[in-house]
């Protein structure tokens, strides 16, 4: 692993009120409720913030349109009041977004029930009808829908975060404001169990190499899909497992002659929806859900994943030709839902749990499962009331002094690119990822020109921003930034000439020596390669499934 200089404090012998495993947002978002509650918290995270089941989500902020069908309208009106709240929050981060769901004559769901299905959930989220789909932009869709099919058209209005990574940053800034402790890149190597409770856990230290012990009065488990092995390593023994993972993979092409400004959802050939959501300057596909029991640090697309939701888009839009070499990458990640012993794993809740281990001989300690990126803050406050704190919905959030700004509003831009001397595409990017920070970033950016300098080429965000990651967002490796806090890497004309660039920029502003700056592009490559997984053309069995 590359590692930027970033000595931190040892952790041996300290005491805290609450640990919290797993660096996911949910994680994150306990960590930030439980120090803003007045108590002294410890966040661990094995590899980085966010860089888990965060990071391979479809990336949206929704109530749950489908889980209606299966009754879940508690959760759907939690969904949408928490989206409410993010949409308020976080603007620069989370945006409405046009949706619109597609029905054919062989669609399962019939009219007449996705029609009641959108009545009600209008009325759980407040708001009454608002059908707001522009002529033109139905008329776009239709020229490249396959015009073989009868088409019903349906709109409604959800969220986007194309980069909860950000989130996630912005909500741990705010935890170590409150007094957090966070630690990225170490790991829990078992959980202190003694006499029927949970005492503190014994954390590797990645960087260091340290192990350390460290107290707790209560220990909450947030690791996502790792954790029953938090409680396997622990000798905790549960009655059954906690958790039944379920990958879901996508597929991100180039945006294509006619592709939707709006989110469409539509099913694919098995009757499960399916998204194309434009996402990044690219279209994001998913998703799919197939049980998988492995290490969720390995999960991968499989082939046939890809090729269904190849076929899933081509069949939607046939004028788009899109292939098998249309792909630019995929992902997959696994989804912590319940253990279920049902086997359609749509039907498994999506609703948050919070295990107590009492009863596993393990008391004060928690595991939190399922949920969602837009119910994380939801979850926190549960786990907080759970755990005795007092915490209030209508609390503000926490996001430190001065006015907000508007990335929309061309008043704000200038300031900012007034503020750093950049263009106003950098200034407005700023206040997109880094919303009230922007303005710090802006004077940093002002001292000199290299911290001016984009990335690289291909975009208008800055070695300021890249600066900003490992001085206050914990950011260490290479990866850590232009993935996760200046995600730049994801964008659609990223590649490895990027790389080398972006490491040389970033390399000459922190002070690397050529080893070190060598060691990090590599450990990023590596890194990147792992999570977007390139999609070989010469796949034979990918092909034939994908005509």
């Amino acid at each position: 692993m590359a590692l930027a200089a970033n000595p931190r404090a040892p952790l041996e012998s300290q005491h805290f009120h609450v640990v919290v495993i797993g660096g996911g947002i949910n994680g994150v978002a306990v960590a930030r409720e439980c120090a803003r509650a007045g108590k002294r918290v410890l966040l661990i995270e094995q590899n980085d913030f966010a860089s888990g089941v965060t990071s391979r989500s479809t990336r949206i902020i929704h109530g749950g349109l489908r889980y209606l069908e299966y009754g879940e309208i508690a959760l759907v009106r939690e969904s949408l009041r928490e989206r409410e709240r993010l949409l308020r929050e976080r603007s620069h981060l989370v945006h409405p977004m046009h949706f619109l769901l597609l029905l054919n004559e062989n669609s399962r769901r019939s009219a007449m029930k996705v029609r009641a299905g959108l009545w009600l959930y209008e009325r759980l989220a407040g708001k009454h009808s608002h059908r707001r789909a522009r002529e033109m932009e139905l008329k776009q869709l239709e020229r490249v829908l396959d015009n073989g099919h009868q088409w019903s058209f349906f709109d409604y209005e959800d969220a986007q975060c194309e980069f909860p990574e950000r989130l996630v940053a912005e909500w741990l800034t705010e935890a170590m404001a409150a007094g957090a402790v966070v630690r990225n890149h170490a790991e829990v190597l078992a959980v202190d169990v003694a006499h029927g409770r949970a005492h503190g856990v014994l954390v590797r230290d990645q960087i260091s190499g340290r192990d350390e012990r460290v107290d707790a009065s209560w220990i909450v488990n947030c690791a996502g899909p790792w954790a029953d092995r938090v409680c396997q390593r622990s000798s905790i023994r549960t009655s059954k497992p906690l958790l039944g993972g379920v990958r879901g993979s996508h597929i991100v092409l180039p945006r294509f002659s006619g592709s939707p400004n709006a989110a469409v959802y539509a099913e694919g050939e098995d009757g499960r929806p399916v998204f194309v959501i434009p996402w990044n300057e690219q279209i994001l596909a998913g998703t799919t859900e197939v049980a998988d029991s492995g290490d969720p640090a390995r999960a991968v697309p499989s082939a046939d994943e890809i090729a269904y939701l190849v076929r899933s888009v081509a069949q939607l839009f046939p004028k788009a030709k899109i292939s098998a070499q249309s792909v630019k990458h995929a992902f997959a990640g696994i989804r912590p839902l319940p253990h279920s012993s049902d086997k359609n794993p749509s039907a498994v809740t999506r609703k948050h749990i919070l295990h107590d281990h009492a009863d596993d001989g393990a008391a004060r300690m928690l595991s939190a499962i399922g949920g969602k990126l837009t119910t994380a803050s939801a979850l926190a406050r549960e786990c907080a009331g759970k755990i005795g704190l007092r915490v209030s919905e209508s609390n503000p959030v926490a996001m430190g002094p001065g006015r907000a700004l508007d990335p929309l509003l061309d008043e704000a831009v200038l300031e900012i690119a007034r503020m750093g001397a950049v263009s106003e595409e950098t200034a407005r990017g700023m206040l997109e990822w880094h919303g009230k920070r922007a303005a710090d970033i802006a004077r940093m950016a002002l001292v000199s020109a290299e911290l001016r300098a984009p990335i690289c080429p291909h975009t208008s965000h800055v070695i300021a921003e890249v600066v900003e990651a490992y001085r206050r967002e914990c950011a260490i490796t290479l990866g850590d930034v232009l993935l996760r806090r200046v995600p730049v890497a994801l964008g659609p004309c990223w590649s490895e000439s990027c790389s080398r660039e972006a490491a040389l920029r970033i390399g000459a502003v922190m002070g690397w020596k050529e080893q070190t700056m060598g060691a990090n592009l590599e450990s990023f490559e590596t890194e990147r390669s792992a999570f977007l997984r390139p999609v070989g053309r010469t796949d034979v069995a990918f092909e034939a499934a994908a005509d």
